[in-house]
């Protein structure tokens, strides 16, 4: 088993090397009493002995050891059921390739153990059938028969040459052993006396200082039954010990002398049996005694090798059943790591992986599969830090967009607002926001408006090809009617481009005000022209006119007189009138700069409300002061900003004068106010008129538009122009009460003065 590449833990190598240890040992232990079981098995028959001696141990030892595999393989199949019980990962597949090796193990050891017990069963049976048995008694019957057959004839010629030997003395007799031991072609001949003592001998014995005599019960027999005949060393006998097997026959020698005092002799003739006849006897002997044997331990001979086959086998099995959990895991670990870390990969989990060091295939795939999931890492790591940066340049560029004081709007092909910024909204003055996803031309008061666009972008794309155009350029003039003036005149400049998503880009601005002031600009040259143009003429014209007065009246009659000093009465006045007129557009035209200092503006209105009576309304509709006592110094031009009271409670008591004969007297009301959230100081002058004209009320500040029948319509130009050298924003509107116009109202909003103490 392999320690994993990282994320591992120190203990978890520690047993993996254990159990790869155990498995080694285990294998080792199951191997070396398998190659005992095979040796005890082959020495079986040639060494029950050493079998059985050993037997009982090994059974033993192998009963011990089939144990632990049982309870080894008890404890992987429990935890193998714990984990499918659990529902963890990969129990299935791993139980799966457990059973897959475990009957690949299983099956083949059954199958040969069936077949092995069936033959050997009808082995042992075929050994100790019953011609073998009636072959070994033929065979020991025929070597009895032979060796009796060797006996007797022996005898016969011992007999004979006992005969031979009676007439002789025992001084004579040694010739005659020698004589009689190559006519019977004996190894040995001897005479023995009845006590035993050696009279003669030809042969072996001649030369054996000790030779082996007759026993007493030989002799014995030997009297009585005349001749006794004996095989030796058949049952010693072997084919490496051939000549030591003979057959020996002790023949009473007659006397022919009757006597008491005659001693009896025997002779005694040695002859050995044939080399090949006696290994072959004992063969059949040998044999036939091992047959017996085994004859009798049959059942327990098929025992031993049913008992080694059984023994065999549950190691086979248990080991192949080990061997299936253990490769199944090994084989089941690396798919297991692979299927969990694409579980967690799917889930979005892209930390380390585990990978195994083994050098095969799936070890191979396991790190490479943890290659791919730290590049996907770092993969998406950039993603995030450029999907970060990507926010950021988002958020910058909506910031932007969210500040910029033009409008921009995105449409699609057909002209559908995908995103608009604020400023579209301020400038168009309607909720583009909640028209997203909409047409252009359903937003109420734009048909018109989107209309022209889409005019223009259908012209751009068709010339842009052709011409190499990047953007278009057009102004255009909101809400306004066919006739008369307009309600709501906002002049725009518009440029269109194509995104690269082939969406569409409108950018546009309100000039509005930049017109207003060119106008104003284009009237101050005018009146500037108009002054210099006019003035001139003027003072000759009443001076001509009041010489004529002086030379023709005393040489005119009454009536005369009369109408010359009206005529250049009015002459005098209307030139008076087209100076003051004159003056007024000088005083347009060549406004000076403010001069900008700390000042109080409190102080400013109180100080020009002396000249109307401290407001008390004298000249005048009464003026009603309320002062915010909190409002800090503002910068500003104490001489222009008392101009631009002074017009504007000029234009308000003009105003609710106007309507006194329609039973209205609310007066006139002067306000300032600090405005904390904004920083800034509001002035507010308000009457109880009736109001300005729709028409009028959007170009009230440009030069000559006015609602009074003898009015120039500079007064709120000047202030216009006075307000806009003081940065201040200028604002009128109509007062409205219950849906009904009950005067005007004109604010300047001041900015605080932030000059640091001296």
């Amino acid at each position: 088993m392999n320690a994993p590449a990282f994320g591992g833990v120190p203990g978890r190598v520690y047993q993996s090397r254990a159990v790869r240890w155990g498995i080694i040992i285990g294998a080792a232990a199951m191997v070396a009493m398998g190659l005992v079981l095979l040796f005890l098995l082959t020495q079986a028959t040639n060494n029950r002995e050493l079998y059985e001696r050993n037997y009982a141990r090994l059974f033993v030892l192998n009963v011990v050891v089939a144990g632990l595999l049982v309870g080894v393989i008890l404890w992987m199949v429990i935890r193998l059921a714990l984990r499918l019980r659990r529902g963890k990962f990969g129990s299935r597949l791993l139980v799966k390739l457990a059973a897959i090796f475990a009957l690949v193990g299983f099956v083949p050891g059954l199958l040969i153990y069936v077949v092995s017990y069936q033959f050997v069963s009808r082995s042992i049976e075929s050994w100790f059938d019953v011609k073998v048995e009636g072959a070994l008694v033929a065979g020991l019957s025929l070597g009895r028969t032979t060796l009796d057959t060797l006996s007797n004839e022996l005898s016969s010629k011992t007999r004979t040459a006992a005969t031979q030997l009676s007439g002789n003395t025992d001084s004579g007799a040694a010739l005659s052993l020698e004589r009689l031991a190559e006519q019977l072609g004996a190894s040995d001949i001897v005479l023995w006396s009845s006590s035993g003592k050696m009279i003669a001998s030809a042969g072996k014995s001649r030369y054996d200082i000790n030779p082996e005599r007759p026993s007493v019960q030989q002799l014995r027999l030997a009297r009585n039954q005349g001749v006794v005949a004996q095989a030796e060393g058949v049952e010693e006998g072997a084919p490496g010990g051939a000549g030591t097997a003979r057959i020996k026959v002790l023949a009473l020698v007659p006397s022919p002398r009757i006597g008491l005092r005659d001693e009896p002799r025997f002779l005694q003739v040695t002859e050995p049996i044939p080399a090949a006849l006696v290994a072959n006897a004992v063969a059949v002997q040998v044999a036939n005694r091992e047959y017996q044997e085994r004859a009798l331990g049959r059942d327990g001979l098929r025992r031993m090798y049913i008992g080694t086959l059984t023994l065999s086998l549950f190691l086979a099995v248990f080991g192949a059943i080990l061997l299936a959990v253990v490769l199944g895991n090994q084989l089941a670990r690396p798919l297991l790591l692979l299927a969990e870390g694409v579980k967690q990969v799917a889930a979005g989990d892209l930390t380390p992986k585990m990978a195994l060091q083994g050098r095969d295939e799936l070890g191979g795939l396991t790190r490479s599969f943890a290659d791919m999931t730290r590049q996907l890492a770092d993969a998406r790591k950039a993603v995030e830090t450029s999907m970060v940066q990507l926010d950021g340049a988002r958020a910058n560029l909506q910031t932007i967009l969210d500040n910029l004081t033009a409008g921009v709007i995105v449409l699609d092909a057909d002209g559908v607002v995908i995103s608009s910024n604020p400023g579209a909204t301020r400038i168009l003055r309607a909720p583009l926001a909640a028209f997203e996803g909409r047409p252009l031309a359903g937003i109420p008061g734009l048909d018109a408006f989107a209309g022209s666009v889409l005019a223009q972008f259908e012209s751009f794309l068709g010339e842009r090809l052709q011409h190499g155009l990047d953007h278009w350029q057009q102004s255009f003039e909101l809400n306004a009617p066919s006739q008369g003036m307009p309600k709501d005149a906002i002049t725009l400049v518009a440029r269109g481009a194509l995104l690269p998503d082939n969406t569409r880009l409108l950018v546009f601005d309100d000039i509005s005000e930049i017109v207003s002031a060119q106008r104003a600009q284009a009237w101050g040259e005018v009146a500037r022209r108009l002054a210099h143009e006019i003035k001139n003429p003027l003072t000759p014209i009443q001076l001509s006119a009041e010489r004529l007065e002086m030379k023709l009246a005393s040489k005119l009659a009454e009536p005369d007189q009369a109408m010359l000093s009206k005529s250049v009465k009015t002459i005098v006045d209307q030139v008076d009138a087209m100076k003051r007129l004159v003056n007024e557009f000088r005083d347009y035209a060549r406004l000076p700069a403010a001069e900008l200092h700390p000042l109080d503006l409190n102080a400013l209105v109180m100080d020009v409300l002396h000249l109307y009576g401290n407001g008390t309304g004298d000249e005048g509709s009464p003026i009603r002061v309320e002062l915010d006592a909190d409002s800090p110094l503002i910068r500003g031009d104490a001489q222009q900003l008392r101009q631009v009271i002074h017009n504007l409670l000029q234009n308000a008591q003009d105003a609710t004068d106007a309507r006194k004969g329609e039973g209205e007297d609310g007066g006139v009301r002067i306000r300032t106010q600090w405005v904390k959230s904004s920083g800034r100081v509001r002035l507010s002058v308000m009457d109880h008129g009736t109001g300005f004209p729709e028409h009028i009320l959007k170009r009230a500040f440009e030069p000559y538009v006015t609602t009074k029948a003898r009015g120039t319509g500079l007064g709120l130009a000047v202030v216009k122009k006075i307000a806009d050298e003081h940065g201040a924003r200028v604002d009128i509107s109509n007062r409205v009460s219950d849906g009904v116009v009950c005067g005007a109202q004109v604010s300047l909003s001041f900015a605080m003065d932030i000059t640091p103490a001296a």
